[in-house]
């Protein structure tokens, strides 16, 4: 009888990292009924007062209703009485609670990036960012949607380029701004990471929730 020959078995490193993936979480959009991941959702939570309160940081105790982000889903949301039943009980719902969730969801996506340029991976200004986006180095272009018509067009005409970037222009100038510590911010890069993929859910779940690009 032949026995099948092996290879030695090459053990295992001391530092050699396995790579195991997992499936995106998947929650059922209480307003559609349809099912999607939850990079796409926003969870409610039910207050102490009865109150739906947004969880955009998905932190909160109790049990979680999601609602795709985007305004008209919340909107059929609260016009069915999903979140009653979903709560299985009376709740209280504030009248602004889209607007809300639109100033929460700028909130947190600013502060990201303030903490992405304080861990230096953030690139601010045009020459920096055209640089650096020929490099390759560059996972998400930030463009501020009230620029220079010229600049936003010499932008444009460059990440045309560059396959797979990703581009948010969700921010004023002033928004920017702010989460920058500086003033008349126009363009700014963010290089590959976690914190860099959070900005870019957070940025897309807002932009369900802005009208006509402007906010709430």
């Amino acid at each position: 009888m032949q026995t099948k020959k092996t290879g030695p078995i090459r053990p295992r490193r001391q530092n050699e990292v396995q790579i195991t993936t997992t499936a995106p979480k998947e929650r059922l959009c209480i307003a559609t009924g349809d099912t999607a991941s939850v990079d796409g959702l926003v969870r409610f939570v039910t207050g102490p007062d009865a109150r739906i309160v947004p969880d955009i940081l998905e932190k909160l105790p109790g049990r979680g209703m999601w609602v795709a982000s985007n305004r008209a889903a919340l909107t059929q949301a609260i016009k069915k009485s999903a979140f009653r039943r979903a709560a299985r009980g009376p709740v209280e719902i504030n009248e602004n609670l889209p607007d809300l969730v639109c100033e929460l969801l700028s909130k947190s996506a600013l502060d990201l990036l303030g903490l992405a340029r304080k861990a230096g991976a953030v690139v601010q200004g045009f020459t920096k960012v055209e640089q650096a986006i020929r490099q390759g180095d560059v996972a998400v272009l930030v463009v501020a949607r009230d620029g220079a018509e010229d600049s936003l067009r010499k932008i444009s005409a460059l990440t045309k380029e560059s396959e797979g970037l990703k581009r948010v222009d969700s921010f004023s100038r002033d928004e920017l701004g702010l989460a920058f510590g500086r003033e008349n911010v126009v363009h700014a890069a963010l290089k590959p990471g976690r914190l860099t993929d959070r900005f870019l859910r957070e940025a897309r779940r807002l932009d369900g929730f802005r009208l006509n690009g402007q906010g709430s």
